[in-house]
């Protein structure tokens, strides 16, 4: 089956990291760890990704940091008192998909 996404790492530095006229373009998608869903084969991606100095990922390696991400979130909500968990929910698995 062919790539429908590309996923990269690239650090959000704030106003100017996604245009608005860059997503007038096409969907940006962001995830814990720095990671950027954006579509595959896309020109205007493609050139947003070199705009943000993203380095490309497979789906199997961006979902791995993901992952630790999301981890690392659990064990800290996991370290909350009862009262601070009364008012904050869990963070939850994140899948990403194609």
């Amino acid at each position: 089956m062919a790539h429908t996404k590309t996923y990269i790492v690239a650090e959000n530095w704030g106003k100017g990291f996604i245009e608005h006229s860059e997503s007038a373009k096409f969907t940006i998608s962001g995830f814990p760890g720095n990671i950027w869903q954006v579509p595959a084969h896309n020109k205007d991606a493609n050139l947003w990704i070199n705009k943000v100095l993203g380095v490309v990922k497979t789906k199997d390696e961006a979902q791995a940091i993901v992952d630790a991400e999301v981890q690392a979130a659990q064990a800290a909500w996991d370290l909350l008192s009862d009262e601070e968990k009364a008012i904050r929910d869990r963070p939850a698995d994140i899948t990403l998909v194609e």
